[in-house]
């Protein structure tokens, strides 16, 4: 009896609690739903400029925070809003992101003022839309618009013409060189001799003309010499086919062959001639020649030349054996004063094998020559 006294007479305090915390609620609940006030937008406005993933981050975070303050005030949610991005499709979220209004004017980037915006409702924080204003700035200045007018021109002329030249693909139209790439006195042991060695073209880049010559003059007489007429075809990068004939003059009878081989520019710089031969009466011939320059500057440098010549059979009125007849490796050292004029000096070697060093010994010749050259290259 007495207990339920007791509590008759604390229901009017109880009841007196708890609207005082009812009225205290009121005034929290109004200020959730305002609007930020002034100072705070005065705050955001102060905010230094970001950069974009600065600003997403900033999203991010905000987003978050909202969240998991609804969770707290609502345990009843459907989820929070991580959770729900993570089960969103690709579509979704793409569908899910901020329209962009068009209608809104373009500004500085120093300009921009961001607000934050939660979606009404309580049980629904989905997204935290980050609004930016521009304020008056046109981008036609900057992407696009008219040029200024100190500009350049498009095509970087600057209102020069071009005259009478019209351009032209690479390859369509003929051209000439000559080059006489050795031209030379030389001292040998037994004798003074003049040699010469020259190449020229006349045609387009992948079909031309391509002539060379070369010979030794001793004693008044052209010891040796051939020359060469082919057509030649590009069949690769720096690399060609040739297919004509030669002609062998000088000591003995004259010979003549029907020449094929390939010319180019093998790795490392290497300058390659291989050819072959086939003559009458069964006679077959090979050569192959490889140069290189190295270069100590601009305008000396140093070209070894290296030469092997193979006979077939043996040819005993033109002093040539069968195989391999001889081997000749040179030195010239040059100095272009110009680039279609340079004298050089050098020496050279030059080995009769098999054979052919047995012709020479019968004829009282030096099997094996070293001669000391000087000479000029031009090319036109």
């Amino acid at each position: 009896m007495s207990m339920r006294n007791r509590s008759i007479r604390a229901s009017p305090g109880r009841s007196a609690l708890t609207m005082a915390m009812l009225l205290a609620a009121v005034p929290l609940a109004l200020a959730r739903q305002a609007p930020a006030p002034a100072s705070s937008a005065a705050a955001v406005d102060a905010m230094p400029d970001m950069a974009p993933h600065d600003m997403h981050h900033m999203e991010m975070s905000a987003t978050h925070t909202l969240a998991t303050r609804d969770r707290k005030n609502d345990p009843g949610s459907t989820g929070s809003l991580m959770t729900h991005h993570a089960n969103m499709s690709g579509a979704d979220r793409r569908a899910a992101k901020p329209a962009i209004d068009d209608s809104m004017p373009a500004m500085p980037h120093g300009n921009m003022h961001h607000e934050s915006a939660r979606s009404p409702g309580k049980s629904e924080p989905a997204h935290v839309a980050v609004a930016v204003r521009m304020d008056g700035m046109d981008m036609g200045s900057m992407q696009g618009g008219s040029a200024p007018a100190g500009a350049r021109s498009p095509d970087y002329s600057d209102g020069v013409g071009y005259g009478t030249m019209k351009p032209h693909m690479a390859g369509d139209h003929a051209v000439g060189m000559l080059l006489f790439d050795q031209l030379e006195a030389a001292h040998g042991y037994d004798a003074n001799t003049q040699a010469w060695e020259l190449e020229g073209t006349y045609g387009r880049d992948l079909d031309k003309l391509w002539v060379r010559a070369e010979g030794e003059r001793r004693a008044g007489t052209v010891r040796h010499g051939d020359v060469e007429a082919f057509w030649y075809h590009g069949i690769a990068a720096y690399w060609g086919s040739q297919l004509g004939m030669r002609h062998d003059f000088g000591v003995g009878p004259q010979r003549q062959w029907a020449a094929i081989g390939v010319e180019g520019l093998a790795p490392y710089f290497f300058d390659v001639q291989a050819t072959a031969y086939i003559g009458s009466a069964g006679r077959t011939a090979a050569r192959f020649r490889a140069d290189y320059e190295v270069l100590f500057s601009q305008r000396l440098m140093l070209q070894p030349e290296l030469e092997f010549n193979f006979h077939g059979k043996d040819d005993p009125a033109r002093k040539t054996g069968r195989g391999l007849s001889d081997v000749s490796l040179g030195l010239r050292l040059r100095y272009e004063i110009l680039r279609q004029f340079a004298p050089y000096i050098g020496i050279s070697w030059v080995r009769r094998v098999g054979k052919t060093a047995n012709y020479a010994r019968a004829d009282g010749e030096q099997v094996f020559e070293q001669q000391f050259v000087a000479g000029i290259r031009l090319w036109f």
